[in-house]
């Protein structure tokens, strides 16, 4: 049997964190048994669901390279399909049309409300007989079973048991024609030869309505298995007001593919103590049976720790692409200064994001800076006008610019002024940066290039 999973988002919102986690469980697993990752669109909300949502989803999935190997499919491109099953279904009575009125169901509501009952339908249309009103357009509700017991084998939950008594018929096709989500998910799910269903505990209320749907086509179950909720610092339900908007927010703020998914992995799974997981070892070593199903807390903290490990440890070419984005984003022109592969290799040690890199880069590709006044008045000196101006003219001198030879001259000018090492690099730093922290001297001053070096002294030495 071939190992087939999907990720099914709906675009009536952006991809959010605890998406990314169920499509990265949903993609480990059919990656660890050599099976099939689909992604389907469920856009049939038609109100609630935009083109901007459908492409920050497949946006968001390209960059953190969950890649399927079928779709994106769209559920708006198979009603036919649907329409198809529902009619199935009507002929084998297994469907019928209901006439119920929204006065008569909310009246019912709230006779059951009042009466401390479970709302429900009560099945008045399921045994119809004569003439149905020719005024009223019906739904079409599912005939669910009215005994029994459904038994899921959760492979996180474990087993869960729900009594069809305890489920009515619900509806699977509007007023208008168009299928609901119960429908077609199973639909999807079954013609699509789904194996293996991960989702949210969310929808595990939904799992024995859509099983006894299944059932009643004749459609091989799946296996189930119901990823607990991922909470906030304070204990709620991960929502916007704890910045889970967008995956792709994370991408704007300088965060990397390969730390996000390092730290949605370990939420709710764990394998030993382990804790940086490269993306092969996320597949050889996921294992489903190993997700807790108590829920888990997000923490950013964590997230920006691992984060600042990958920029210091990931490969300067592959970060150099990533800090290219931040530095478009930023309006920083790399065109005219040093190879960003360079700035991450003075750079990794000193950020948390790529963004505070690139924001911290700006000086490199300018032709001037912006002097922070504190370090001017700290740094720049009358005492130290006379070496800056002897490191200006040997620096402009220089026939070999790296960072060896513009090591020795500071050397040089902090021995000829017997001043501490510190004494003139800060300065020079304040001078050719406009502030006081940088990567070390000789690498900032070579990487800023000998003419914009010499002509920011000389501009300091105004001051």
């Amino acid at each position: 049997m071939t190992i087939r999973t999907r990720f099914a988002p709906s675009p009536t919102g952006y991809l959010h964190v605890g998406g990314v986690r169920t499509a990265l469980f949903s993609w480990l697993y059919a990656r660890k048994h050599g099976g099939q990752f689909i992604l389907r669109i469920e856009d049939t909300d038609r109100e609630r669901s935009t083109e901007a949502a459908v492409n920050a989803i497949i946006e968001g999935m390209a960059w953190l390279g969950l890649q399927h190997d079928e779709g994106p499919f769209y559920q708006t491109q198979r009603f036919d399909r649907y329409r198809q099953v529902i009619e199935q279904l009507l002929a084998e009575g297994k469907a019928y049309y209901c006439y119920c009125t929204k006065e008569r169901l909310e009246n019912l509501r709230a006779e059951q409300m009042a009466h401390k009952q479970k709302p429900r339908y009560d099945g008045h249309c399921r045994h119809l007989s004569g003439s149905p009103p020719s005024d009223i357009k019906p739904v079409i509700r599912f005939k669910n079973p009215k005994v029994g017991q459904i038994v899921v084998k959760d492979l996180i939950k474990g087993t869960v048991i729900f009594n069809n008594s305890e489920l009515d018929d619900l509806i699977i096709a509007r007023s208008d024609g168009t299928p609901t989500y119960n429908l077609t998910v199973v639909v999807d799910d079954w013609d699509m030869q789904m194996t293996h269903i991960i989702r949210g505990d969310d929808h595990l209320n939904n799992t024995p309505r859509q099983i006894n749907i299944l059932e009643a086509l004749g459609a091989t179950v799946p296996q189930y298995a119901h990823l607990s909720m991922i909470l906030g610092h304070d204990g709620q339900r991960l929502s916007k007001r704890h910045g889970a908007v967008n995956v792709l927010n994370y991408k704007e703020e300088g965060y990397l593919p390969q730390a996000l998914l390092n730290y949605l992995v370990r939420l709710g799974w764990s394998h030993g103590d382990q804790e940086i997981f490269s993306r092969q070892e996320m597949i050889d070593l996921f294992d489903i049976n190993a997700i807790h199903s108590s829920p888990a807390a997000f923490n950013n903290e964590k997230l920006l720790w691992l984060n600042q490990h990958y920029i210091k440890t990931s490969n300067p070419d592959e970060l150099a692409t990533h800090l290219q984005f931040q530095c478009d984003s930023n309006g920083i022109d790399t065109t005219q200064g040093p190879p960003l592969t360079e700035i991450v290799k003075a750079q990794a040690d000193r950020a948390k994001t790529l963004k505070e890199m690139a924001q911290n880069s700006r000086f490199f590709y300018t032709d001037t800076v912006e002097f922070d006044e504190k370090a001017v008045r700290k740094h720049l000196k009358p005492a130290i006008h006379a070496p800056l101006t002897d490191l200006c003219d040997r620096l402009s001198r220089l026939t070999e610019w790296n960072t060896e030879t513009i090591h020795a001259i500071v050397h040089a000018v902090a021995e000829q002024y017997e001043l501490k090492l510190g004494k003139i690099a800060q300065p020079l730093r304040v001078a050719v940066t406009g502030a006081g922290v940088s990567p070390p001297i000789d690498v900032t001053v070579y990487l800023i290039g000998q003419k914009r070096t010499v002509e920011r002294i000389k501009r300091a030495l105004q001051l």
